[in-house]
């Protein structure tokens, strides 16, 4: 997502991160959050409407879902350590980001999806050509393979419960992680760092067959 960016890296934009609220937010406002001064925020905020995240009205930022982690796989991609760029984020900016790159991708978008009997939720549910992408988007500092391995098996689970209720539907668990590194798998599943998501998603049904898919008998 962030690839185009020509945005240019403030030292303050990290904390800036926390400044980044759904709706609308004046210089005095991020200024108040973030306990940058009133100049700074200034730039900082300009820098990111100039590429394209959010939109200014007046004297008013509005940013959506998604807006604070493409600022985020920014200043990763800049080199920023993952342990600052992560305290800026929760969860809700994974979903937000997911979801909206699966959109972009003609993708139907289910966020929070409730499943029942056994109760289960799924983050995020992406839909096309007649598969589904379900998947698990983890805000974690630290990776361990056994953390991992439960994340996947539970996902894999999930996953069987939206096929056992979705008649002839096939089905791809997926974790999204702010992991920085390559794509891995683990019986089969991916593990996608949320900025090659877009990425993995262009490549999704050149490469499905490596995937682990689950369908209805």
């Amino acid at each position: 997502m962030s690839q185009n960016f020509q945005m240019k890296i403030h030292p303050k934009m990290v904390v800036g991160l926390q400044g980044i609220i759904p709706g609308g937010v004046s210089v005095k406002d991020f200024s108040a959050v973030t306990k940058i001064d009133s100049d700074d925020s200034k730039i900082i905020l300009d820098e990111f409407i100039k590429n394209g995240i959010g939109n200014r009205e007046d004297l008013f930022y509005y940013f959506e879902d998604g807006d604070k982690l493409k600022i985020a796989v920014a200043l990763l991609e800049k080199g920023f350590p993952i342990d600052e760029v992560s305290v800026g984020l929760d969860w809700r900016d994974f979903e937000g980001l997911t979801g909206e790159i699966l959109s972009e991708k003609n993708f139907a978008v289910i966020k929070n999806m409730m499943l029942t009997k056994p109760r289960m939720e799924i983050d995020v549910v992406g839909i096309r050509l007649g598969i589904a992408i379900l998947i698990d988007c983890k805000h974690w500092k630290r990776y361990s393979p056994s953390s991992l391995s439960a994340a996947v098996k539970k996902q894999v689970e999930r996953t069987k419960q939206y096929v056992s209720k979705t008649p002839g539907a096939m089905a791809v668990p997926v974790i999204v992680t702010l992991y920085q590194d390559k794509i891995d798998f683990i019986d089969n599943v991916p593990i996608v760092p949320i900025f090659q998501f877009a990425s993995f998603i262009d490549e999704f049904y050149g490469n499905i067959d490596q995937m682990k898919t689950i369908g209805t008998d």
